[in-house]
């Protein structure tokens, strides 16, 4: 009982660390992903979790931060008795997201460790059925665990861990996330992710006397009848389905993969920050003059934008893109993006607009 005891223990421990490591790494995603759920619940419970949808980055931050420390509470075994009590509540909680949304198919990724591992609704409650039986066992095995520290030594290393996480996410949020995981990182070509790696293949779930029966060929047997197709090696697929450009006159997506392009990424007008627009433009028009096309792509509707870019005077031609690929591409508003031949180069903040030098010197 000991061995498994202390299995738990570190299991656990270092599973939550990591878990919010991963989503204070990306705390604007996490806040998309807190978001979604308050619109779920908010037609499913009460429009009360509208009220909470402001928050979503607050939460973001302070519970992949209560995360981090509670993991770090309990590899020190610090006041452990309180520190298994908050986890089971935690858990409970993350255990009922998980399931309602696998069972109802309600949020089909639950951001339970970022862009950096997708699992499915019921992968997701299964990690946190397991973890709830190893916290229940630690709460009923905790004599094999006498402290490892000092109590105000566990206390300062616990607050330590909290406020460097507030720190980390606070910084992520004011720039970039340290480590992009999403198919837009620097280095991918956006075009070559648009395409499966090699050629789908699919196997047929067909119905015959009320019993199920799987094809790789669509069976010729008019007594089958077809109930669904499934992927066999998914993993092959596009890693990007969803990117696409648009003006007025059609279809832009494909000039944006030649040459040098500096894409402005304005999610929305109505959230978009001013405060760096003038070096934004600076950008722009250096840009220009160096052979690089500057394009801004929004989400907007073309009489919101027209009426930003005159206050803003941001002289470049724009598009439109869906919101939501936008806030994936970058998790800035306004953001930039440097593309090479579909390539992307560079990516910033638009608290972190570079000057040409350092533009040019990605090219």
């Amino acid at each position: 009982m000991r061995f498994i005891s202390k299995f738990c223990w570190l299991f656990v421990g270092v599973l939550f660390i990591f878990s919010g490591l991963i989503k204070i790494n990306d705390p604007v995603g996490t806040a998309i992903k807190l978001d979604e759920y308050f619109e779920v619940f908010a037609v499913d419970f009460a429009p009360f979790f509208l009220s909470l949808r402001p928050l979503a980055l607050f939460l973001s931050i302070f519970l992949s931060s209560l995360e981090i420390a509670l993991g770090v509470a309990l590899l020190l075994r610090w006041r452990l008795k309180s520190i298994l009590t908050a986890l089971l509540v935690l858990i409970v909680f993350f255990t009922f997201l998980t399931f309602y949304s696998a069972y109802f198919n309600k949020v089909t990724d639950c951001g339970c460790f970022g862009d950096a591992i997708k699992l499915t609704p019921w992968q997701s409650f299964t990690k946190d059925l397991i973890l709830l039986v190893m916290i229940v066992v630690l709460l009923f095995t905790q004599r094999y665990l006498p402290p490892l520290t000092r109590p105000r030594t566990g206390a300062a290393v616990t607050a330590f861990a909290a406020i460097l996480s507030v720190g980390i996410g606070w910084y992520a949020y004011e720039h970039l996330p340290f480590i992009d995981f999403r198919p837009y990182k620097i280095g991918n070509n956006i075009q070559a992710l648009m395409k499966p790696a090699a050629p789908l293949r699919y196997k047929y779930v067909m119905l015959k006397n009320g019993e199920e029966q799987e094809f790789e060929v669509y069976p010729t047997d008019e007594s089958y009848k077809f109930k669904e197709m499934i992927a066999i090696n998914p993993e092959d697929g596009p890693k990007i389905t969803d990117f696409n450009v648009w003006n007025d006159e059609g279809d832009f997506t494909q000039e944006i993969f030649t040459g040098n392009k500096l894409l402005i990424i304005v999610q929305s007008v109505a959230t978009a920050d001013r405060e760096d627009i003038e070096s934004i433009n600076k950008l722009v028009q250096a840009a220009e003059q160096n052979g690089i096309q500057p394009i801004v792509v929004t989400s907007s509707s073309g009489q919101d934008f027209e009426m930003f870019r005159h206050e803003v005077n941001l002289a470049a031609p724009y598009y439109y893109g869906d919101g939501t690929v936008l806030k994936t591409i970058i998790r800035s508003n306004p953001g930039l993006v440097l593309l090479q031949n579909g390539t992307v180069k560079g990516k910033w903040h638009h608290n972190d607009t570079p000057d040409m030098e350092e533009v040019k010197g990605l090219l």
